[in-house]
């Protein structure tokens, strides 16, 4: 019976010695958490199941929304066009890669067009508050044709500029969540062809 009480004293000794340490370690992190955005670790903690279920850092920190059938590519193009217009972000440029492959290798490349959204003064004031911020600019929508002819609608998840450190400014932040809900809203509607 003594033996058996010393192995679980023993088992309680290293219990809080690993505790203490691991409570050492991780203060650290803690203090600096406590400066993030109030919702930060819930979205960080989501980025990562996403990893983890999907296998891919990549995919967890994008926004995809499927086009309904019978939606071309056309349909598409258009709803982006006329939507960025009426909600008042302007398009400032359109990369059709699948035609640049075309041209450089002479085969035909599944559609994969990337268009390019911006508010310049909002642009400018994420700028003025982080450089970094020039990572997510200009806001993108890409329209990928998967390998089973799926178009799909893929964006950048604004989330983690918005409330992935410390708070941002509250105009800022405002301004941070209209485009990002504009950028959402022109997905949406163009993937069901709506403008």
């Amino acid at each position: 019976m003594s033996q058996l009480k010393n192995i679980f004293a023993f088992a309680g000794l290293v219990s809080l010695i690993l505790l203490g340490v691991v409570s050492v370690k991780l203060y650290p992190v803690i203090e600096k958490l406590s400066d993030f955005d109030p919702r930060a670790i819930s979205l960080y903690m989501d980025i990562a199941s996403r990893a983890l279920d999907q296998r891919s850092g990549v995919e967890a920190m994008v926004i995809k929304v499927p086009v309904e059938k019978g939606v071309g590519s056309g349909d598409v193009d258009d709803s982006i066009k006329i939507l960025a217009e009426e909600l008042g972000i302007k398009n400032v440029g359109e990369l059709p890669m699948y035609k640049e492959v075309q041209a450089l290798s002479g085969v035909p490349f599944r559609y994969a067009k990337i268009y390019l959204l911006c508010d310049a003064m909002i642009a400018a004031s994420l700028l003025n508050h982080s450089d970094g911020f020039s990572s997510y600019l200009p806001c993108r929508i890409s329209v990928i044709e998967d390998a089973e002819g799926q178009l799909w609608l893929y964006t950048l998840n604004m989330d983690i500029m918005i409330y992935g450190g410390r708070p941002l400014p509250p105009a800022l932040k405002a301004d941070a969540i209209k485009v990002r809900d504009t950028v959402l809203e022109i997905m949406n509607r163009a993937a069901v062809g709506d403008f």
